[in-house]
């Protein structure tokens, strides 16, 4: 079948079939993703992350489905009903649903009350009625089958009998069950009610206490709150069509004419609908609903997780960390320009003149002692006025003072990482050096933590937690790969992501690392125990040796094409490292000389990008980011004032924005631009520096709507809503996330809450702001 599924395959992508081939090819030969992408463009046709993760998921469903399809010619040979028009048709399925409809008449059931009729030997009875095709005398030929012995004690209990068998039939129908699931998916309607007496307890669905949706429409927040209010108990559920118009469909399909026997077929269709074909169809409906959310959902937490690994970094650099608080102090660490710690202390810079000057003494002394170049303060609790107390002590304006998002910082401090790390620190230090780092490297400390616990999604808890799982590590090994990884400074963490490697080789090559030193080559990698040949292939062109013997391996260029290059400066006369340094030897290369049978325009073109520009990092440049002077709490901001912020979170119906108040202000969608803007994402990304106003504010319940309009306060006509159920649910409000608090289990970071995209007192939804 596999070459079956590769012309599939490519008809969905759109691209080639030798394409598509080639890639199933390296992925059974167990090459990775980054790998194929970037160093297998001849076989592939360039073809880029994107579209070889597509084929490689694609490949494995497909397989999965030969499976099922394997399973099932089993069963059928073993219950001796494979005939040949039903074996094409289980090698023709083409989805799972397909192959489960053909199935269905021929798995083995639990008893059902069509088994006990066919027991009873009412099966001929169903066959007459369900052909429709004579002028029966239905009493009379029904009586034939009453028999006291069976049980079949009167015509109307064989007349019920022959109905169940009848709606057992039509639920089997494949066709029926065909046209069924598509007016399903097509006319389902989301009808979610308040369950009597739960009106407080679930306070939080309010919005779903009475609301109607048709499934096509409802976007993944909505149904994802609807199911979690449904878990909790707080709703009843229903997403079924009209049910008149369903029993219709079977009539048309199964009832012919009309009469007694018409009638009998007719009852036997309602009770197929109602007992059997609704439950199947509202199950099936609903999980693909779910999956499209889970899948939505998972895709913005996979684009909001990437912006936030690839976040700029500052490099390296002597940073002195703060972790802000008020009665327990501030925790200041400091680490040297590999995130080595170097001491640690605790200063109370709120706590009083006497002790404020001493916080005052310790921080101008360490920025003397290890020559501080960049000061990193998390923006939990006090960390505006941590940050305050930092630029009022005249420290030399060459020190950037960063406020860094903590994050999800507890759990790594807590974590068995950390306390392997740093067995001999308590929680408040291992907290510290990692806002620290974060600074230094958002990529490498990142890497540390499950992507879950960064609180860059929505309903991150309810989604498939496998499909989630999947998702995220591939961002992660994406981005990991991407960047690429210092091999001789690299955390244990950070190696497990690279192409090729996993937790148990990247562990052998810390040890191997600290028991021989650092790598000198690429070559040197070999020596790592269980590091094979294929593993070496996969990884060695991620990894980089800065200051090594070979220029080559501080740079992306893979060892394999060591070789060419030695061949290109060759050729002009000179050495590798000439040919890194001199941009006009470079220029007087003429690609179209080194093109083989093996290697073409595509990896050479890479080859000489990364002769310019030498293991070059693919993030952008750092900025020093700062809040607005005076405005460090909610009760310092007014509607109408403008002010700088960053995009903590993006989500389907807007972005979640801290302007250094401890509370994430919403930019609702409708406030993302000046043109209209389906999804946020096309506007801003997570940890994006903007500019909003302050549209609406609620000091007391901690809600702050903002807008990046310009001119947010400008009267426009309202856009049409599609419901009036959709108008109410957006006349209530979003509580989005505080920032007094670092994460902790039992306090999760997600923007969701029971209904995304609240924000809407907003006055774009009611035709004015209020001035």
């Amino acid at each position: 079948m596999t070459n079956k599924h590769i012309s599939i395959i490519a008809d969905e992508l759109s691209v080639r079939v030798d394409q598509v081939s080639a890639t199933v090819d390296l992925l059974d030969e167990g090459a990775t993703v980054p790998f194929i992408s970037r160093y297998r463009k001849e076989a592939t046709g360039s073809l880029d992350e994107v579209a070889v993760a597509a084929v490689r998921d694609r490949i494995e469903q497909l397989r999965e489905l030969d499976k099922r399809r394997e399973a099932i010619l089993k069963s059928l040979k073993d219950q001796e009903k494979l005939t040949p028009e039903l074996e094409k048709a289980v090698m023709e399925a083409s989805t799972m649903a397909e192959l489960e409809d053909i199935y269905l008449p021929y798995k083995p059931k639990r008893r059902t009350k069509a088994t006990i009729a066919r027991e009873k030997g009412l099966e001929p009875l169903a066959k007459e009625l369900f052909e429709q095709g004579s002028d029966m005398d239905l009493e009379e030929f029904a009586a034939q089958f009453v028999d006291e012995g069976k049980e079949v004690k009167d015509v109307e209990e064989a007349l019920k009998g022959a109905r169940d068998i009848i709606a057992e039939w039509i639920n089997e129908d494949q066709e029926a069950r065909s046209e069924m699931r598509e007016f399903f998916a097509k006319e389902g309607t989301f009808k979610a009610r308040v369950i009597p007496g739960k009106e407080e307890e679930g306070k939080k669905y309010k919005d779903y206490f009475e609301w109607d949706e048709p499934i096509e429409k409802a976007p993944s927040h909505r149904v994802l709150a609807m199911r979690r209010a449904e878990k909790e108990m707080v709703i009843m559920l229903d997403s079924c069509p009209d049910a008149d118009e369903a029993v219709d469909m079977l009539d048309r399909r199964f009832v012919h004419g009309s009469g007694p026997v018409a009638e009998q077929v007719a009852t036997a269709a309602k009770d197929s609908y109602k007992r059997l074909l609704k439950p199947s169809m509202e199950t099936e409906v609903r999980m693909e609903s779910k999956k499209k959310a889970d899948e939505e959902a998972i895709r913005v937490f996979s684009e909001n997780l990437r912006e936030l690994l690839l976040a700029a970094p500052l490099g390296r650099k002597r940073v002195m960390a703060i972790d802000p608080g008020f009665r327990t102090g501030c925790k200041v660490v400091m680490l040297d320009e590999q995130g080595k710690l170097l001491d640690h202390t605790v200063i109370y810079p709120t706590n009083g003149q006497r002790q404020q000057m001493e916080a005052e003494a310790n921080v101008k002394a360490y920025c003397e002692r290890f020559d501080v170049e960049a000061i990193a303060i998390g923006n939990g609790t006090a960390s505006r006025e941590t940050e305050s107390f930092v630029n009022s002590l005249g420290l030399p304006k060459s020190i950037s003072v960063v406020m860094v998002n903590e994050s999800g910082a507890s759990i790594y401090s807590a974590s068995e990482v950390a306390r392997e790390e740093f067995p001999d620190h308590d929680i408040t230090v291992r907290g510290s050096v990692s806002i620290g780092r974060r600074l230094m490297d958002p990529l490498a400390e990142l890497v540390k933590l499950d992507p879950k616990s960064i609180g860059v999604g929505q309903y991150q808890h309810d989604v498939d937690q496998s499909a989630l799982k999947k998702g995220l590590d591939d961002v992660v090994v994406s981005c990991v790969n991407a960047v690429g990884v210092e091999v001789n400074t690299a955390s244990k963490e950070l190696l497990t992501y690279v192409s090729g490697l996993g937790p148990q080789l990247a562990k052998n090559i810390v040890e191997y690392r600290n028991e021989n030193g650092p790598f000198r080559s690429r070559a040197e990698l070999k020596k790592v125990p269980r590091l094979g040949a294929k593993a070496f292939e996969q990884c060695a062109g991620f990894l980089r040796i800065r200051g090594g013997k070979n220029p080559l391996d501080a740079s992306s260029v893979h060892p394999e094409r060591y070789d060419l290059v030695k061949k290109m400066a060759k050729d002009l006369g000179s050495g590798v490292q000439e040919l890194l340094d001199n941009d006009g030897l470079r220029q007087r290369v003429k690609l179209s000389d080194y093109v083989d049978g093996e290697v073409g325009l595509p990896t050479l073109e890479d080859i000489m990008g990364e002769l310019e520009k030498p293991g070059r990092d693919p993030r952008e440049a750092f900025e020093a980011f700062s809040f607005a002077e005076g405005v460090n709490e909610i009760t310092d901001l007014s509607v109408g004032l403008k002010l700088p912020g960053i995009v903590t979170n993006v989500t389907n119906f807007g972005a979640f924005v801290d302007v250094g108040v401890h509370q994430d202000g919403l930019v609702h969608i409708s406030h993302i631009a000046d043109r209209f803007v389906s999804d946020p994402a096309e506007v801003v990304k997570v940890s994006q520096k903007v500019t909003v106003t302050v549209v609406d504010l609620d000091v007391d319940r901690r809600r702050i709507s903002l807008s990046m309009k310009a001119n947010p306060f400008e009267e426009k006509r309202a856009p049409q809503r599609n419901t009036r159920n959709e108008r109410k649910r957006d006349e209530n409000r979003f509580q989005p996330r505080k920032t007094t608090n670092r994460q902790s289990p039992n306090n999760r970071r997600e923007q969701d809450g029971p209904d995304g995209d609240l924000q809407a007192k907003l006055a774009m939804l009611k035709g004015k702001f209020k001035n």
